[in-house]
């Protein structure tokens, strides 16, 4: 495969307290990449950084074999970089419909187009979620699953060949979570989208991922196929907890 993110040794510090120490890996075009560890582990600041809402202190992030570490996140929108929020970011007085064209707008090479072409495709990725009955819906008055599909057709709208997912379980029942897992594999096989996912509940990415990666104070305990990490001492130890059941 094909790589199309490659982290090398990028450390954070936030006030003299290591947030991220030394880290690297890759991301392969077309795979389903894991990322897990404790709460405080580092994880949503080694997103930040990838996605460029907080600056390296050091190290070198590339996607497509050009370096983005000092590129803003709107340049790495254009580059085909694109996000959800574990907590949903919803235009609060904008239509579902608006909310997703205004993403349509500032996506991989579309940022040129007008803003009634945006309209059109965001109809689109409504429809995909499954939103498009409340595409004249305000985004504060929909439900926190509804919000959360919102945020997923956003993201979609800006034509991302590598989406960062974050935590998309948290605050979902179980039937809401089996459709948005759904919806996320649906979107990777259409739209052939790389996934970069964050994620709490294991059975999920046990499922979903091709690998994951194990972090623990900012820095890599384990890398692997799901099987290998799950049973991996270091992430039981740090993560998992001794009442884990391995797999085989």
């Amino acid at each position: 495969m094909a790589e199309i993110m490659k982290v090398s040794n990028i450390s954070k510090n936030f006030g003299g307290i290591v947030a991220v120490s030394e880290l690297s890996f890759d991301i392969y075009e077309g795979e389903t990449l894991g990322f897990i560890g404790p709460n405080g582990a580092g994880k949503s600041t080694v997103v930040n950084m990838l996605s460029g809402y907080l600056e390296a202190d050091s190290g070198k992030i590339e996607m497509d074999g050009v370096d983005i570490t000092k590129k803003k996140p709107h340049e790495r929108a254009h580059m085909g970089l694109s996000r959800t929020y574990q907590i949903p970011r919803p235009f609060p007085e904008l239509t579902a419909l608006t909310s997703v064209a205004a993403s349509a707008l500032s996506g991989k090479k579309r940022y040129n187009q007008s803003f009634e072409d945006a309209l059109v495709e965001a109809t689109h990725y409504l429809e995909f979620v499954g939103l498009f009955s409340k595409r004249s819906i305000l985004a504060r008055d929909l439900t926190f699953f509804e919000l959360r599909m919102l945020e997923l057709a956003r993201a979609l709208a800006t034509t991302p060949k590598l989406l960062f997912i974050d935590e998309v379980m948290a605050g979902l029942n179980p039937g809401e979570a089996k459709d948005a897992v759904r919806l996320i594999e649906q979107a990777k096989g259409d739209f052939g989208i790389t996934i970069f996912w964050i994620e709490h509940v294991m059975a999920v990415l046990m499922e979903a991922a091709d690998r994951i990666i194990a972090i623990d104070h900012g820095e890599k305990i384990a890398e692997g196929t799901p099987q290998e990490v799950v049973n991996n001492e270091s992430v039981i130890e740090a993560y998992l907890g001794r009442g884990w059941k391995t797999y085989a």
